[in-house]
Parts: C-alpha cells; structure tokens; sequence
C-alpha cells in the first residue's frame, strides 16, 4: 500500500496554482484560485439545491457533431410547424411537442477549427481550441451537482465515440460511455456481496481522502488574508458536498437497484451501423429516466470518417458534411441525417409512451437537440440547429432568431436549470433568461 503524501506549502504569500493537497494514496485535489495566487479566480455564484418532487423534473442534451444541414430543417418562415422541411417531416408524430429555433449562437466560439465548438456546446466557454483555452462547468454537470443527491447516478454521460458533451467544475471532459450492455449493468444488475463490499471500501477510502485534504487545508487557512480565507471556506463547503455525495454514495451502493421487464442488450459491433448504435443507446436513456436513476444526461451522436450502413449513403459521412454544396454529396447528406431524426422521433415516441402520475415522461423532461455546428461544410457555429422538447413548454412553432446577430444560445440554459430547481440567473455567455419562442405551459 502507498503511504500518505503531502507537499510543501511555503509560507510566503504568492502561491502558484499548482500547489495541491494530497491524501492517502497520493490522490490530488486542486485548491481554489485566492488572491495569493496570480492571476485571482473569480468563482461562479452557487446554485441552491433543487426540491424534491413526486413526478421529478429531467434534462436532456443530444448534440450531433457532425451538424445538419439545415436548410432541410429549418422552414422558410415563422410560425406552426407543419413538417414542410425534410427533417420536420420525420418528426410528424411529435411536432406539438416540438420547439424548432433558429439564430442562437454562442459568442467567441470560432476556433483554429470549427469542431473544436463541440467543446463548449454545454458550456459556452469562449475560444474553444485556440491556445490557453480552458473549459468550464457544463450546465447539466451543474444541475447533476445540485439534483444528483436524489438518484443512484447524479448524470448520464453517453456517447457514439467515446468523447461527451459534459465537463465537471475543473473543466474537465467526462468520458462517454459507448456500450448498451454496460449502462445495462449499471442501472440494473445487482453485484454480487464481494462486489459491494469492494465499493463500500472505495467509498470509505475517498472519505478518509478527503479527511486528510480537509486537515492540511485547515493548515493553510492560517497563513492566509481574511480574503483568502473566505474563498477557502467555500472550497471548505464543496469538500463537505462531496462528503454528502460520497455518504449518498455509500447508501446506494447497498440498495437493490430496480428491476424492470427489459432483456439486457446486445451491443452492435458493426461500427458502420450508426443509427442502431443510436437506437440502442436512445432505449437505455428512456430506461434510466423512466427507473428515476438519474434526472440529468448527454449523449454525444458522433459522425464517422466512414460510411455509415444505411441504405442509399456511399461516402464518408465527414466527407459529406463538408459537401462544399455539392448537390449529390448534399443529397446522400440528406439521407443519413433524416435517419438522424427519425431515431430522435423514435426516442420522442418511447418517451411519450411512458405514463407517470400526472402526465408522461415527455412532459417532465426537457430534451435538447441539435448541434454544435451551424454550417457544418464552413465549420461555422454560428446560426445553430436547436430543437426543444417535452419539459412542459408550449411547443409546436418555429421561431427564427436573427441570424446575423445571434442570440445567446446559452440564454436556454439558463431557463433549463432554473427549471430543474437551481436558483440561478446568469450561466457562461447569457444575456438573458430564456429566448424568444420559448415559453412553459400554464400547467
């Protein structure tokens, strides 16, 4: 076994960022920005914890990086949606429970490369890609830290490629998780009484890590200007969140998890098959949401440098996206992307399929879908596809934000957390409260 490791602090007043407090087994956790350290951190307000409720409140991202092309999906003007457009028209079943927008953006996001935008599609961090870039809090990150005490798993993180849409509060990606049947297990298939006593153990040894953080933290305080030490005192407050979680935690780890009619899946191993990969992931999304074993996910729906196995598509898919707008390689575009929201319609409908106590699944979530690419073929992330769903909004009209200049994408974000419970008015590059067109139901 490690033995316990600290580090130095000096006891001059310039600190670097670098320094660290370590526990046993050398595990490290960052300190807090303080005005003894160059440049100072200004840390972002807390939220409050959001309230139980009986039928809970969920949120949903679904971010395609690959983007679409969006003159088949955004109709040519305002008003009802009548599934006038190619990609409106495979979504018939649901187009009251629907909200199409169009001239949302988010500030400074053209980077040494377009895609580099789906960095920040949650978080609205400026510059993805360009040197010094650093990435902040995703909003359902945020929402998992103040609503996750409530379910066995606080966020969904999944994913076609293994990269996500999420980032936690140091700005760091969490992996996606690709594989069905690991979801599967995770949700609903007990461990055996080894297996839980080894997660309890881990679970009891993050505590004593933290204990030991805590310790040399306290130690430091003293050497520390009173401004300095009511920024520490809020690190103080997160590390006893993190105790609350690790508590949860601990309490989870030994409940049955829930059990429900659905066969364990088979994971596709044919790469090429994109739109069953989705198909799959989009039936263990629903299941996770509908057992309430977590109120908050993303999934990331990657492209391929590869043809995908759908019927009528010969190229690449990236080769397509970038079609320069050439009408053939627009129209094998076409057809893949229209199996894209055919496997989203697909989801809507198991969603609405399922009933609660006053109204469906649907209704008590709030899914986000689009992409981090407005022009996928210029790598601009200027004029965003965005679609609302479900969450208890009236629905069923396209409206069309200027263009030119866009508004606020991260505005959204904003309405989405306050309606998960977090007491916030201001997320990364928001201007406002919500955009235009997009409004809750009196209900």
């Amino acid at each position: 076994m490690s033995t316990s490791k600290r580090v130095y602090f000096s006891t001059t007043r310039t600190l670097n960022r670098r320094h660290f407090l370590r526990g046993a087994g050398a595990a490290v956790v960052g300190l807090p920005f303080l005005d003894a350290m160059v440049p100072a951190f200004q840390s972002s307000a807390r939220a409050s914890a959001a309230s139980q409720q009986a039928t809970p409140r969920r949120f949903v991202a679904l971010c395609a990086t690959l983007g679409f092309h969006t003159p088949f999906l955004f109709p040519s003007k305002e008003g009802s949606l009548d599934g006038s457009t190619p990609y409106l028209n495979q979504m018939q079943d649901h187009l009251d429970h629907l909200t199409v927008i169009s001239g949302l953006a988010h500030p400074e996001q053209q980077g040494n490369n377009g895609h580099a935008s789906e960095l920040t599609w949650l978080t609205s961090a400026q510059r993805p890609g360009l040197a010094g870039f650093k990435n902040t809090i995703s909003i359902d990150q945020l929402m998992a830290e103040k609503v996750g005490l409530e379910t066995r798993f606080p966020s969904l993180v999944l994913s076609t490629s293994g990269r996500s849409m999420s980032w936690n509060s140091n700005g760091v990606e969490i992996p996606g998780e690709t594989r069905p049947s690991n979801v599967f297990k995770a949700l609903f298939v007990n461990g055996s009484s080894a297996e839980v006593q080894r997660e309890l153990k881990q679970l009891d040894r993050g505590q004593s890590i933290l204990d030991t953080v805590k310790g040399d933290a306290e130690k430091l305080n003293s050497k520390l200007g009173i401004q300095d030490q009511r920024k520490l005192d809020e690190y103080f407050t997160a590390i006893r969140e993190l105790e609350v979680r690790l508590n949860q935690s601990k309490s989870w780890a030994t409940r049955p998890k829930p059990e429900v009619d659905a066969k364990a899946p088979v994971d596709i191993s044919d790469r090429a098959d994109a739109i069953g990969r989705q198909n799959l992931m989009y039936d263990m999304l629903v299941l996770a949401l509908q057992s309430d074993s977590t109120r908050t996910a993303t999934f990331q729906l990657s492209g391929m440098n590869a043809v995908p196995a759908i019927d009528g598509v010969s190229t690449d898919w990236h080769q397509l996206s970038h079609h320069g707008k050439d009408p053939e390689k627009i129209d094998e575009l076409k057809i893949i992307e229209q199996a894209e929201f055919a496997a989203f319609n697909r989801f809507l409908a198991k969603m609405k399929d399922v009933v609660e106590t006053e109204s469906t699944l649907l209704d008590r979530t709030t899914i986000l879908y689009g992409s981090n690419l407005g022009n996928a073929s210029s790598h601009s992330p200027r004029n965003l596809p965005v679609m609302i769903a479900g969450g208890g909004f009236q629905h069923g009209n396209y409206v069309a934000h200027d263009d030119v200049d866009n508004t606020p994408f991260a505005n959204l974000f904003v309405t989405f957390a306050q309606q998960m419970g977090l007491d916030i008015d201001t997320f990364g590059s928001s201007t406002a409260t919500g955009v235009r067109g997009l409004e809750q139901r009196n209900s």
